[in-house]
């Protein structure tokens, strides 16, 4: 079953943690996992901060391959509920100041450890993903069709949260929807399609998102 863009993109942001698993360093080959929060760049990659102390950081070092599941909230019937696996490379990076903002609008409490100073970022860039929305709708989506994925500029996404309504909570813009916290507690708007960084202003006034 082919799988739209727009409804990887609504499992992508519907959770703030997921489930990191790495190759392990102390027993090789088996499988290393563990619960972190995470965020998105501004091409859709999740991105996570670890301490440079943790098992993840010396097995990524190590062998960059890793699967990232994300599955958001409770369900009284966990098999039926959705959730994306996304395969790939997990690899260290050097987050730009933009960057950073961002990934705290999302994770707040990441400045607390990042302050400790040995903590590391990490950025997967995704190979395979198999998304489970449901009985009867799974699929896969191939790094060829991930490449085709719409980008917002970090420049971009700040103009326009700087012309956003306060009230609104509005913590990341991307072209396939907003985030958005209210009363603690974050939500996707999905648009349901792709929008062009051109239409996107005249999308988020018809939302009654921007000022």
């Amino acid at each position: 079953m082919k799988i739209p863009l727009e409804v990887v993109m609504q499992q992508l942001h519907d959770s703030n943690q997921a489930t990191l698993a790495s190759l392990s360093l102390t027993l090789p080959g088996y499988p290393f996992a563990s619960a972190l929060p995470f965020a998105v760049d501004q091409d859709q990659c999740p991105i996570f901060l670890i301490s440079r102390l943790a098992e993840h950081t010396r097995n990524l070092l190590a062998d960059e391959r890793a699967s990232l599941l994300i599955q958001a909230g409770e369900h009284p019937e966990p098999e039926a509920a959705a959730r994306l696996t996304l395969m790939g490379e997990a690899r260290a990076f050097d987050i730009s100041p933009e960057l950073y903002q961002r990934f705290l609008r999302y994770q707040p409490g990441a400045e607390r450890y990042r302050a400790l100073g040995d903590f590391g970022f990490f950025r997967l860039v995704p190979r395979r993903i198999r998304l489970i929305a449901g009985f009867g709708q799974m699929g896969w989506v191939e790094a060829d069709e991930w490449r085709e994925v719409r980008s917002l500029s970090l420049e971009s996404e700040n103009q326009l949260l700087l012309q956003a309504r306060p009230q609104r909570g509005l913590i990341g813009i991307d072209c396939y929807g907003v985030d958005l916290i209210e009363y603690g507690k974050r939500s996707r708007l999905g648009f349901g399609r792709a929008v062009s960084e051109a239409q996107l202003p005249e999308v988020l006034r018809d939302l009654d998102l921007l000022a």
